[in-house]
């Protein structure tokens, strides 16, 4: 009797250690998952501002004489394209496909702003506005902030990535819903500067002496 009470007894031990031990790696891959979700809400909050910036900026160079219209529908049609990216609401996605139809759009918005910019260099009287400086200044704030909300997206994502690879977390990780999540890559031909074709019908405008 006793010896079964004995067996009975570390039965009920093992089985405790076995839960307390899978518990906590069940709660180191839920906190490292949460870390995801913060980050990538950090992510589509700097990515909201720079939205949120451009219609100013462009009623801003539409007050330009002669600005380029082919460059302001260009990011006015790149922004609405962001916004028809569906993704999942509650936390950070999951579907490398739909996060890198995501990551396109954004990278379209970005390279547009970025035309639109260096077409804007040809305007001097449009550089001179205070509320052109403001906005120009507020997106390069922005795009410095988005390059910083992406890197701890990465680190986030590459934490939580390896610890559903390691043993023994690899067991339980399927169990618990967890699988791998996409990082953002750099963007082909980052490196290299926007091309800018000037459309003034054969007149640049003038240049202040």
């Amino acid at each position: 009797m006793k010896i079964l009470l004995g067996f009975i007894v570390l039965l009920v031990v093992l089985a405790l250690g076995i839960g307390l031990w899978a518990s906590g790696i069940y709660n180191r891959l839920v906190t490292l998952q949460q870390g995801t979700d913060a980050s990538w809400a950090q992510v589509q909050n700097v990515y909201q501002r720079r939205a949120d910036l451009i219609p100013n900026l462009v009623n801003t160079v539409s007050g330009a004489a002669s600005f380029e219209k082919s460059t302001m529908l260009e990011v006015t049609e790149a922004r609405a394209s962001v916004g028809r990216v569906q993704l999942p609401a509650g936390g950070a996605p999951t579907d490398p496909a739909q996060f890198k139809q995501f990551e396109a759009a954004q990278a379209q918005l970005g390279s547009a702003l970025s035309r639109l910019l260096v077409v804007a260099e040809r305007y001097p009287d449009l550089k001179a506005t205070a509320a052109f400086r403001d906005l120009q200044a507020q997106l390069e704030g922005t795009e410095n902030r988005i390059a910083v909300e992406r890197g701890r997206f990465n680190e986030a994502v590459q934490a939580y990535n390896i610890a559903i690879k390691r043993f023994p977390a690899t067991i339980f990780a399927g169990m618990f819903g967890h699988s791998p999540r996409p990082y953002f890559a750099a963007t082909a031909g980052s490196d290299r500067p926007p091309e800018v074709k000037f459309e003034f019908g054969g007149k640049a405008p003038p240049a202040k002496p």
